[in-house]
């Protein structure tokens, strides 16, 4: 794990995740918001946010997360992405986690309530096109999560016996 893409819907951890796993690896962590969003949370173009995601993995490494939705241009991280983690978390969990951590737009809430119908299959079929010989984890719950960094913790290949 060297190039690591963090997806799922909003509220679902992948910024936390990504810490852990920085802190686990040493790898740095990219968060994918802060270099998306401009002020007034205004979305930056899509040419333009490929072109920024075209600079950010040129570097050997380093873990990035983050799920811009409808706003996305995933491809160009995915091509450079060695590893894909994708939390697949259940709405209410991460509508709770979203409740509990900051006040959200509408169009947030819209993409997390469709999350499942609308967006994840886009995104499955993405990975399948871009990202074909990455190592692909689906974590659908805190318990398979846990497992997940408790192996990556203790030098394991997640997944692998």
């Amino acid at each position: 794990m060297k190039r690591v893409v963090i997806l799922g819907r909003g509220g679902s951890g992948k910024s936390t995740l990504a810490a852990r796993l920085g802190a686990i690896t040493g790898l740095p962590v990219i968060e994918l918001d802060k270099h998306f969003w401009r002020p007034g949370l205004e979305a930056t173009p899509l040419d333009q946010w490929a072109a920024v995601q075209r600079e950010l993995v040129r570097d050997e490494a380093w873990i990035m997360d983050g799920d811009l939705g409808p706003y996305d241009v995933p491809a160009v991280r995915l091509q450079a992405a060695d590893t894909v983690i994708l939390l697949d978390f259940s709405f209410c969990r991460c509508a709770w986690r979203a409740i509990r951590r900051s006040r959200e737009r509408g169009d947030f809430w819209r993409w997390v309530w469709a999350y499942r119908r609308r967006s994840r299959p886009l995104l499955l079929a993405t990975i399948t096109t871009h990202a074909g010989d990455a190592n692909l984890h689906v974590i659908r719950n805190p318990h398979a999560l846990r497992r997940f960094v408790a192996q990556v913790t203790t030098g394991q290949t997640p997944g692998r016996p």
